[in-house]
């Protein structure tokens, strides 16, 4: 024990294995007293008769006990001819079975064999090994533990005595006798999951060098040292937990949304939270209301009465993407300095950075050095693990509401007690990947809030799905929210939660009734094994109003001018009469792919110049932030704060980011055809707020939409729409949505809210829409939808974590065993639970004769040192970030072609570089034939980027 070490080099010195362990139970001790909700807290005391916190840091301890082996100990020669000479030999080791004996294979072969001996169950050691064997990120089936091999694993008396022993040790440094343990329980799958990845957790932090130096005496080691040692790493850390239990106010439905928001409480928000109140056991709550009804404080208020009745202390609101996880952010900060004002939040997504406001609150936060455990041989097996040292300058722990540092490093950012990000972060967690228990450890103990959720496809839904049954099994409450839910999709999500609760595959929903009214907020949870539900409808907060519909007169080829006309035909009507304070209006412009809402913002400019924006998602990330703060600052909320004044006329061509989360209120919308939920997200922009009647045109008083993007023709044949459309939704859905529009033009419109759950229930059942005339068109575009949706679902199961014929598993054993591509990056995960191929962000810089500039023209230098020292030029750097189209031949040029500038490389040791700089692709661009335009060639593609319109990317 005195020579077996577990780091060759920690600060210059080794570090014996004991003293690795010991630290990791230290850090593991404080995870529980400082870190873990009182719920995970409960579910380990339950099984282990109220000893959860003793059990969880001999779980921590005993970790990599399988570095005592030969397999671990002959990798460093000079450590290795001690452990020889102590008497613990082995014959000659190839790198392949170094390699094929894993230590976390071989620490899962020593706990088993040992616990089994100690007099624990099989039960218990069934369930106990796969926490040892995974917490280098993946579990491997309990085949691979049968027949250690000898050699590796250690011949003789002498190993055999040293690896009991260790265990032993460990036990008693944490004052436990093993067999005080016999008689240990089985937690829950997810749960097990939660504590796997919590290991991991402790493991890395106990693993960084900076806090934890080597010790090679062993007369220098013990549990008190450990204590020590953890107990500083923690707080040079900053790493804490959620809120307090005392935070969260006990008080009636309504009185808790005034409290929180101070404003009473609307019908719908006051059922959301008294059915969270009502319900029996951890659940789901599925609250469908219109757009600007007040879902995201009702489901703020419901998941803090969810958080104190079934002792969660944190959050994770996922939504569908970047930009509208922005402005959730804000909301949700504002909402968690009332409840406690000290609680760690953090902002998960690719351009965090970029949200002024998360930027602001980490500025006080200091940075101290990281590391992830790793094999510092490089072995390259399956189980090694992908940290690495961080390399942070340490500062003074400075005070905020920005989680610790730490809480950002790789895959580790769900562990923040409240986040807000895109639901990515959620179905990553759904996904068959390495260290996919840690996105759990950060998942259990929270409540989780997912908005928009019609917004998911039948692909995507699939990592939904999978995401709930692990939430429920886990006992995590879900609170969903949709404006547009389609019923066969409120079936599924309440089918999936209960499946998990259950941890069976067939579930029997019949006690669920379905929604009457609209508000609507639906209650599921299961109890001793039988599903209960409750639905409760609500008084919408404004009345219906009538929405005007009609359809553009479109030409064959979908001429974008056709859209400009239309647009200067309502807002360019001024003569002598018209008063210069006059209203002109302002129209929001959706379409249906990039170079649509290009050439259509191409065609208005010359005529409307200033008062016409364009906004898309290939704009460099700082102007698209910029611009999308200044229309929303211009047609949000009246009487916002930091709101503009209402301009006399603004028209904003945008794309589907205008669809969600985007708070904007215009006087007409002119939008392509999309699916029925998605055009009525789209309506919803349309006088969404009240405001007085002067500060609309006249003609724009009446609330009406020109539907774009659908081509009539006579004679009843079927519509037809612009390739772009078709290749985005497909015909099916465009179809239905173009009967329902068609029919809504022959009557009176909409009336909106009110017709909302009956056109979305219409657009996706399989009611017959259209004349008669469509009837083989529409059937032939439902096979072809049929078969795809059918294909996508099953190449979706693929990646699933588990699925639903693993439901009844009870342990974690083989659950990294089926063979799927690898997932080595972000983008390929993110490029799976979207179902699209992978994308690559790049940072356009100008190529200047002496060197590099940034877009706006500032000095690189002549190999982009500048940034490196100066934070403000880097910001600039950043903020020309941009992500390419995800096209097969583009991507596989930008990873085959571009890398970071040469000054911007470093040598992974200077602290003055910035990470992000290391990762980067830089994408360097010439000026163009005219002024602010830059282009580039990357592979068989010209690239182009104008000030104005953004990217646009052709083929050569």
């Amino acid at each position: 024990m005195a020579v077996v070490w577990g780091k060759s080099d920690a600060q210059g010195s080794p570090h014996l294995l004991l003293g690795h362990l010991l630290d990791t139970a230290a850090v593991g001790e404080l995870i529980w007293d400082r870190f873990l909700a009182p719920v995970v807290k409960g579910h380990l005391d339950e099984v282990s008769g109220g000893r959860g916190r003793s059990l969880f840091a001999l779980l921590c301890g005993l970790h990599d006990v399988g570095k005592a082996t030969p397999a671990f100990q002959s990798k460093d020669g000079a450590l290795a001819v001690r452990v020889q000479a102590a008497g613990l030999g082995w014959r000659p080791l190839s790198r392949n079975r170094v390699s094929a004996w894993h230590h976390t294979k071989a620490g899962a072969a020593i706990v088993r064999s040992r616990l089994a001996g100690a007099g624990w169950s099989s039960e218990s050691c069934e369930w106990v090994w796969p926490l040892i064997a995974g917490h280098h990120g993946v579990v491997p089936a309990i085949g691979c533990l049968w027949q250690p091999p000898r050699d590796a694993h250690g011949r003789g008396a002498a190993w055999r005595q040293v690896q009991d022993g260790i265990v032993d040790r460990v036990a008693e440094d944490l004052g436990l006798d093993l067999g005080s343990f016999a008689g240990l329980g089985m937690p829950r799958r997810g749960g097990q999951l939660a504590v796997s990845g919590l290991i991991i957790m402790a493991d890395w932090i106990a693993s960084d060098e900076q806090h934890f130096r080597g010790l090679p005496d062993l007369a220098a080691i013990s549990m008190d040292e450990a204590r020590s040692r953890a107990v500083s790493a923690w707080e040079r850390l900053g790493l804490r937990g959620g809120w307090r239990p005392a935070s969260l106010v006990p008080c009636a439905s309504a009185e808790l949304v005034e409290h929180r928001f101070g404003v009473p409480a609307r019908s719908a928000q006051a059922a959301a939270v008294e059915l969270a109140e009502q319900m029996p056991a951890p659940g789901l709550l599925i609250l469908e209301a219109p757009m600007g009804e007040g879902k995201t404080e009702a489901a703020l208020a419901a998941a803090e009465v969810l958080a104190r009745r079934f002792g969660a202390d944190g959050l994770f609101v996922g939504m569908p993407t970047q930009a509208t996880s922005d402005p959730m952010f804000g909301r949700v900060r504002e909402w968690l300095t009332a409840v406690d004002s000290e609680v760690p939040l953090g902002l998960l997504h690719g351009r965090a950075r970029f949200n002024k406001e998360w930027a602001a609150l980490r500025a006080p936060v200091r940075f101290v050095g990281v590391a992830d455990d790793q094999d510092e041989y490089g072995l390259g097996d399956v189980y090694g693990s992908a940290g690495q040292n961080g390399g942070a300058e340490d500062r003074p722990v400075g005070d905020g509401m920005a989680a610790a540092d730490w809480f950002f490093g790789p895959k580790r950012g769900l562990l923040a007690p409240v986040t807000v990000g895109t639901v990515d972060q959620l179905l990553h967690a759904a996904t068959r990947t390495k260290h996919v228990m840690v996105r759990h450890a950060g998942l259990a103990g929270r409540v989780v809030v997912l908005d928009e959720v019609h917004a998911y496809d039948v692909y995507m839904s699939q990592f939904l799905f999978e995401a709930l049954r692990w939430l429920a099994d886990t006992g995590v409450p879900v609170v969903l929210l949709s404006a547009t839910l389609p019923p066969a999709l409120r079936h599924k999500l309440i089918s999936a939660y209960a499946q998990g609760a259950s941890r069976q595959r067939e579930v029997d929903l019949g006690d669920v009734p379905a929604p009457s009214g609209y508000p609507s907020t639906t209650a599921v949870c299961v109890v001793e094994g039988k599903v209960d539900g409750a639905v409760e409808a609500s008084l919408p907060w404004r009345e219906s109003s009538p929405v005007v519909v009609e359809v553009l007169d479109e030409t064959d080829t979908f001429e974008p001018r056709t859209v400009a006309d239309r647009v200067l035909a309502e807002v360019a009507r001024e003569d002598a009469t018209t008063s210069a304070d006059q209203p002109l209006g302002c129209v929001l412009v959706v379409c249906n792919t990039v170079a649509r809402a290009q050439d259509v913002y191409a065609a208005l400019a010359p005529a409307l110049g200033d008062d016409v924006v364009l906004l898309h998602s290939r704009f460099v990330a700082a102007e698209r932030a910029r611009r999308t703060e200044e229309v929303v600052n211009q047609l949000g909320r009246p009487g916002r704060l930091e709101g503009a004044r209402r301009p006399r006329r603004l028209v904003v061509v945008a794309t589907q980011v205008a669809e969600q989360s985007f708070d904007v209120d215009v006087d007409l919308l002119i939008t392509d055809l999309a699916p029925i939920d998605l055009l009525l997200q789209r309506v919803g922009r349309l006088h969404r707020h009240q405001r007085p009647e002067e500060d609309r045109p006249a003609h724009l008083r009446q609330p009406r939409v020109v539907v774009s993007g659908l081509r009539r023709y006579p004679g009843n044949q079927p519509s037809a729409f612009p390739p772009g459309s078709r290749a985005v939704y497909g015909n099916h859905l465009l179809l239905r949505s173009a009967a329902l529009v068609l029919e809504a033009v022959a009557m009176d419109g909409w009336s909106v809210p009110a017709a909302v759950p009956r056109l979305v229930a219409t657009g996706y059942d399989d009611t017959p829409l259209g004349p008669p005339e469509w009837a083989r068109a529409v059937a032939k575009a439902k096979d072809a939808w049929a078969e795809r949706e059918q294909r996508r679902e099953a190449n979706a199961r693929g990646f699933l974590l588990a699925g639903e014929d693993f439901l009844g598993a009870s342990t974690l054993d083989g659950l990294h065993e089926r063979s799927t591509a690898a997932l080595a990056t972000e983008e390929r995960v993110a490029a799976v639970v979207r179902d699209g191929d992978e994308s690559v962000e790049v940072v356009l810089v100008r190529r200047d004769v002496a060197g590099f500039r940034t877009l706006g023209g500032t000095w690189l230098g002549p190999n982009g040192e500048v940034p490196v020292h100066d934070d403000t030029v880097l910001e600039e750097v950043v903020g020309a970030t941009i992500r390419l189209p995800a096209y097969q031949d583009l991507t596989a040029a930008a990873l085959s072609d571009l890398r970071p500038l040469p000054a911007w490389i470093g040598d992974g040791r200077d602290r003055r570089h910035d990470p992000w700089l290391r990762r980067s692709r830089a994408l360097v661009v010439e000026d163009g034939p005219a002024e602010g335009v830059l282009t580039a060639r990357l592979g068989e593609r010209r690239l182009t980027y104008h000030h104005d319109l953004g990217l646009r990317v052709v083929k050569l």
